[in-house]
């Protein structure tokens, strides 16, 4: 019953340039169902002096009042992170973000307490998320993020302190340069 509610959706993508390179945002007119950052080109050097930018690259001539929102929120957060706070948030319409599974509790429970600039640790996220033995579940939920940067599976770190990995290990960089911006961002 849910492939078919979801074959329902009339799903519109727009995308941004952004200093992670091309970000490609896509929902329909119930919430965002995805992001993926294309990783075409090097994170942007960071200066305190400039605000960083995400522009609209491409765009539907229409948009749902939550791909909207979404952009302006990527548009915040690339310019001043710690404004993206204040504004609203998108709505989610993505079968991995609705009920009661451990990866839909697990994503909740990092967007709601794991604030800009913080980390969090896989272990603390399973403890935090009721199930202290499911480290490697909250591992798999990281990955099966459909919504990374919205839900900031890069604040997620190892016991350790080292970063771990960000995009099956492809995105290891962007993780680090988005831990560097919201931490030099957030002194500002």
């Amino acid at each position: 019953m849910k492939k078919q509610k979801e074959s329902q959706c009339t799903q519109k993508t727009i995308s941004l340039l952004s200093p992670l390179g091309t970000i490609q945002v896509s929902g329909c007119e119930n919430g965002v169902h995805t992001i993926q950052i294309l990783m075409d080109v090097a994170p942007a050097e960071r200066s305190s002096e400039a605000p960083l930018s995400c522009v609209v690259n491409d765009s539907p001539a229409e948009t749902s009042p939550e791909l909207q929102r979404c952009v302006e929120w990527l548009q915040a957060y690339f310019s001043e992170p710690q404004t993206a706070g204040s504004l609203p948030f998108p709505a989610f319409h993505h079968p991995a973000l609705q009920g009661d599974a451990f990866t839909s509790r697990v994503l909740h429970v990092l967007l709601r307490d794991v604030k800009l600039g913080e980390t969090v640790s896989y272990k603390r996220l399973a403890e935090m998320a009721g199930n202290p033995r499911a480290v490697r579940a909250v591992g798999g939920a990281m990955r099966r993020n459909p919504v990374p940067l919205l839900i900031p599976c890069h604040r997620v770190i190892s016991s350790s302190g080292q970063s771990g990995p960000y995009m099956s290990g492809k995105g290891n960089h962007l993780k680090q340069w988005l831990l560097t911006h919201e931490r030099q961002r957030g002194e500002g």
